[in-house]
């Protein structure tokens, strides 16, 4: 169950660069856990990893707003 979080967790980042939203963003998020699924315990640390990456980014990105 937790591969399948993170495949929507990674589906929903990639989505996010182009903007647009939608059928595109679940259909990478299905591929991604997909792939991540078959390569085991190091496909879902890769995955937790690029998440929690974009996370950091814009966390970071968001402190640096001058308000």
């Amino acid at each position: 169950m937790l591969k399948r979080v993170i495949g929507a967790l990674v589906g929903r980042e990639m989505d996010r660069r182009d903007g647009s939203g939608g059928m595109k963003g679940a259909a990478l998020g299905w591929a991604a856990g997909s792939v991540l699924r078959r390569m085991g315990p190091f496909g879902t640390a890769l995955g937790a990893a690029y998440v929690g990456k974009k996370l950091y980014e814009r966390r970071k990105a968001s402190k640096r707003r001058p308000l």
